[in-house]
Protein backbone atom coordinates (compact mmCIF):
# COMPACT_ATOMS: atom_id res chain seq x y z
CA UNK A 1 0.00 0.00 0.00
CA UNK A 2 1.02 3.28 -0.40
CA UNK A 3 0.75 6.67 1.61
CA UNK A 4 -2.61 6.49 3.28
CA UNK A 5 -3.27 3.01 2.61
CA UNK A 6 -3.77 3.92 -1.11
CA UNK A 7 -3.33 1.10 -3.46
CA UNK A 8 0.09 1.79 -5.21
CA UNK A 9 -1.33 1.61 -9.27
CA UNK A 10 1.38 2.76 -11.43
CA UNK A 11 0.51 4.68 -14.51
CA UNK A 12 -0.72 1.83 -17.25
CA UNK A 13 0.66 -1.01 -15.12
CA UNK A 14 -1.33 -3.47 -17.02
CA UNK A 15 0.96 -3.28 -19.93
CA UNK A 16 3.83 -4.44 -17.66
CA UNK A 17 4.94 -8.00 -17.49
CA UNK A 18 2.53 -10.11 -15.27
CA UNK A 19 5.41 -10.99 -13.11
CA UNK A 20 6.41 -7.55 -12.26
CA UNK A 21 2.68 -6.26 -10.86
CA UNK A 22 2.42 -5.68 -7.35
CA UNK A 23 -0.27 -7.51 -5.25
CA UNK A 24 -2.67 -4.01 -5.97
CA UNK A 25 -2.07 -3.99 -9.21
CA UNK A 26 -2.83 -7.86 -9.80
CA UNK A 27 -6.09 -7.42 -8.35
CA UNK A 28 -6.97 -4.58 -10.16
CA UNK A 29 -6.32 -6.25 -13.23
CA UNK A 30 -9.84 -7.74 -13.29
CA UNK A 31 -12.82 -6.63 -15.29
CA UNK A 32 -14.91 -8.07 -12.99
CA UNK A 33 -16.72 -10.08 -15.55
CA UNK A 34 -17.95 -13.30 -13.01
CA UNK A 35 -16.77 -15.84 -16.05
CA UNK A 36 -14.32 -17.44 -14.09
CA UNK A 37 -16.87 -18.04 -11.26
CA UNK A 38 -18.88 -20.42 -13.39
CA UNK A 39 -18.53 -23.98 -12.97
CA UNK A 40 -17.14 -25.51 -16.67
CA UNK A 41 -17.02 -28.85 -18.37
CA UNK A 42 -13.62 -30.20 -19.67
CA UNK A 43 -14.04 -32.69 -22.21
CA UNK A 44 -11.33 -35.48 -20.70
CA UNK A 45 -10.72 -36.40 -24.65
CA UNK A 46 -9.88 -33.15 -25.83
CA UNK A 47 -9.13 -30.98 -23.51
CA UNK A 48 -11.87 -28.09 -24.58
CA UNK A 49 -13.45 -26.04 -21.98
CA UNK A 50 -16.94 -25.39 -22.17
CA UNK A 51 -18.51 -22.71 -19.50
CA UNK A 52 -22.06 -22.99 -18.44
CA UNK A 53 -24.55 -20.70 -16.80
CA UNK A 54 -24.39 -22.29 -13.55
CA UNK A 55 -22.45 -20.36 -11.26
CA UNK A 56 -20.09 -21.00 -7.91
CA UNK A 57 -22.37 -20.91 -5.13
CA UNK A 58 -20.05 -17.73 -3.87
CA UNK A 59 -21.09 -16.13 -6.91
CA UNK A 60 -23.22 -12.47 -6.38
CA UNK A 61 -25.28 -12.46 -9.66
CA UNK A 62 -26.17 -8.68 -8.80
CA UNK A 63 -22.10 -7.42 -8.46
CA UNK A 64 -20.27 -10.14 -10.49
CA UNK A 65 -18.35 -10.60 -7.63
CA UNK A 66 -17.76 -13.59 -4.92
CA UNK A 67 -19.25 -12.95 -2.17
CA UNK A 68 -16.82 -14.79 0.16
CA UNK A 69 -13.54 -13.90 -2.05
CA UNK A 70 -10.84 -13.03 0.44
CA UNK A 71 -12.15 -16.90 2.34
CA UNK A 72 -13.34 -18.49 -1.09
CA UNK A 73 -11.18 -21.72 -0.49
CA UNK A 74 -12.50 -22.40 2.63
CA UNK A 75 -16.06 -22.88 1.40
CA UNK A 76 -14.80 -23.76 -2.42
CA UNK A 77 -10.87 -25.34 -2.13
CA UNK A 78 -11.27 -26.02 -5.76
CA UNK A 79 -11.64 -22.47 -6.63
CA UNK A 80 -8.68 -21.67 -9.42
CA UNK A 81 -6.57 -18.94 -7.39
CA UNK A 82 -4.75 -17.06 -10.02
CA UNK A 83 -1.53 -15.83 -9.46
CA UNK A 84 1.77 -14.97 -11.68
CA UNK A 85 2.91 -18.38 -11.36
CA UNK A 86 -0.32 -20.29 -11.78
CA UNK A 87 -1.93 -18.10 -14.64
CA UNK A 88 0.60 -20.36 -16.96
CA UNK A 89 -1.11 -23.64 -15.92
CA UNK A 90 -4.74 -22.34 -15.56
CA UNK A 91 -5.14 -19.67 -18.53
CA UNK A 92 -6.85 -22.40 -20.48
CA UNK A 93 -9.48 -22.30 -18.26
CA UNK A 94 -10.27 -18.65 -17.90
CA UNK A 95 -12.62 -16.83 -20.34
CA UNK A 96 -10.47 -15.98 -23.61
CA UNK A 97 -11.50 -12.24 -22.43
CA UNK A 98 -9.87 -12.54 -19.03
CA UNK A 99 -7.27 -9.47 -18.86
CA UNK A 100 -5.35 -12.14 -16.66
CA UNK A 101 -5.28 -14.79 -19.81
CA UNK A 102 -4.97 -11.45 -22.30
CA UNK A 103 -1.44 -10.36 -20.67
CA UNK A 104 -0.07 -13.55 -20.15
CA UNK A 105 -0.86 -14.58 -24.07
CA UNK A 106 0.69 -10.81 -24.89
CA UNK A 107 -2.71 -9.35 -25.88
CA UNK A 108 -3.81 -5.78 -25.01
CA UNK A 109 -6.95 -5.54 -22.74
CA UNK A 110 -10.03 -4.74 -24.83
CA UNK A 111 -11.53 -1.22 -24.97
CA UNK A 112 -14.12 -1.54 -22.46
CA UNK A 113 -11.67 -3.39 -20.18
CA UNK A 114 -12.42 -0.50 -16.54
CA UNK A 115 -8.52 0.16 -17.04
CA UNK A 116 -8.68 1.39 -20.68
CA UNK A 117 -12.52 3.24 -20.04
CA UNK A 118 -11.87 4.19 -16.57
CA UNK A 119 -15.34 3.50 -15.69
CA UNK A 120 -15.82 0.70 -13.13
CA UNK A 121 -19.28 -0.64 -15.09
CA UNK A 122 -17.60 -0.45 -18.15
CA UNK A 123 -17.50 -4.49 -18.36
CA UNK A 124 -21.68 -4.89 -17.48
CA UNK A 125 -22.35 -1.53 -20.13
CA UNK A 126 -20.21 -3.41 -22.94
CA UNK A 127 -22.61 -6.88 -21.95
CA UNK A 128 -19.15 -8.78 -20.98
CA UNK A 129 -20.23 -9.88 -17.79
CA UNK A 130 -22.37 -12.45 -16.37
CA UNK A 131 -24.14 -10.17 -14.34
CA UNK A 132 -28.00 -11.42 -13.90
CA UNK A 133 -27.34 -14.00 -16.25
CA UNK A 134 -26.66 -16.80 -13.92
CA UNK A 135 -28.38 -19.90 -12.01
CA UNK A 136 -26.34 -20.22 -8.89
CA UNK A 137 -25.29 -24.19 -8.56
CA UNK A 138 -27.30 -25.49 -5.83
CA UNK A 139 -30.56 -24.97 -7.88
CA UNK A 140 -29.05 -27.19 -10.78
CA UNK A 141 -28.01 -30.83 -10.21
CA UNK A 142 -24.63 -31.44 -11.63
CA UNK A 143 -25.79 -34.11 -14.10
CA UNK A 144 -27.64 -30.90 -15.82
CA UNK A 145 -25.24 -29.13 -16.36
CA UNK A 146 -24.54 -29.87 -19.84
CA UNK A 147 -28.32 -28.69 -20.75
CA UNK A 148 -26.46 -25.32 -19.48
CA UNK A 149 -23.61 -25.02 -21.80
CA UNK A 150 -22.99 -21.14 -22.80
CA UNK A 151 -22.69 -21.22 -26.88
CA UNK A 152 -21.43 -17.93 -27.14
CA UNK A 153 -17.62 -16.94 -27.77
CA UNK A 154 -15.82 -17.09 -23.98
Amino acid sequence: MGAHGKPRLRSRFWTLPLPDLNPEEWEALCDGCGKCCLNKLEDEETGAVAFTRIACRLFDDATCRCAQYDIRLQFVPECIVLTPESIGEVAYFMPATCAYRLRHEGKPLPDWHPLITGDPDSTHKAGMSMKGRTLPEFEVPEEEWEDHVIEEEF
